[in-house]
């Protein structure tokens, strides 16, 4: 997974995989979600990104198999 953010344009980037999007779907005004062939979700695109989240940090926790958070 890769997340890219570019701040020129205030749009995140989540790459879920990398197989080729075959459509583009529209969830709401600023967030897009591609699809590859299978229907499978291949990445996410976030407009306006600081309007709807803080984006000076990215936290990533993996949490073991059992644990809760």
């Amino acid at each position: 997974m890769r997340i890219k953010y570019f701040e020129d344009t205030d749009t995140t980037l989540v790459e879920l995989s990398t197989n080729p999007p075959v459509e583009t779907r529209e969830l709401s005004e600023n967030i897009y979600l591609d699809l590859d062939s299978n229907g499978n979700v291949v990445s996410i695109t976030i407009e306006h990104a600081s309007a709807s989240s803080d984006m000076r940090e990215f936290l990533y926790q993996r949490i073991p198999a059992g644990m809760s958070a």
